[in-house]
């Protein structure tokens, strides 16, 4: 079983940064990967960013892409999602889910077997 905590979230205003953090529990991480979605009021959960446990290699939404960073500590079982230059269009409920090696795309919600409660960001205009 995997247990996945977030944090990090908060009200910022625009233009601002946060740093959310995933912290894994449960078992022995070395293959599969973890990614960050969101889900903002009346809309469908959508892809942010991922990486893969092991050889570290990451995939964002063009929505994120020169703004949003992820990293991970292999150490600490944490994975970071840096946010910069924060839109109000960023707020949302931001979750960290955790995918299986060859269990599917890192793209989308499906694939992905565990989740955490979700942290959420506001970003003030």
């Amino acid at each position: 079983q995997v247990q996945l905590v977030e944090s990090g979230g908060g009200l910022v205003q625009g233009g601002g940064s946060l740093r959310l953090s995933c912290a894994a529990s449960g078992r022995t991480f070395s293959r599969g990967g973890v990614g960050w979605f969101r889900q903002a009021p009346g809309k469908e959960r959508e892809f942010v960013a991922a990486i893969t446990w092991s050889g570290g290699s990451t995939y964002y939404a063009d929505s994120v892409k020169g703004r949003f960073t992820i990293s991970r500590d292999n150490a600490k079982n944490t994975v970071y999602l840096q946010m910069n230059s924060l839109k109000p269009e960023d707020s949302a409920v931001y979750y960290c889910a955790f995918k299986d090696a060859n269990s599917g795309t890192y793209y989308y919600p499906r694939p992905y077997g565990y989740w955490g409660q979700g942290t959420q960001v506001t970003v003030s205009s």
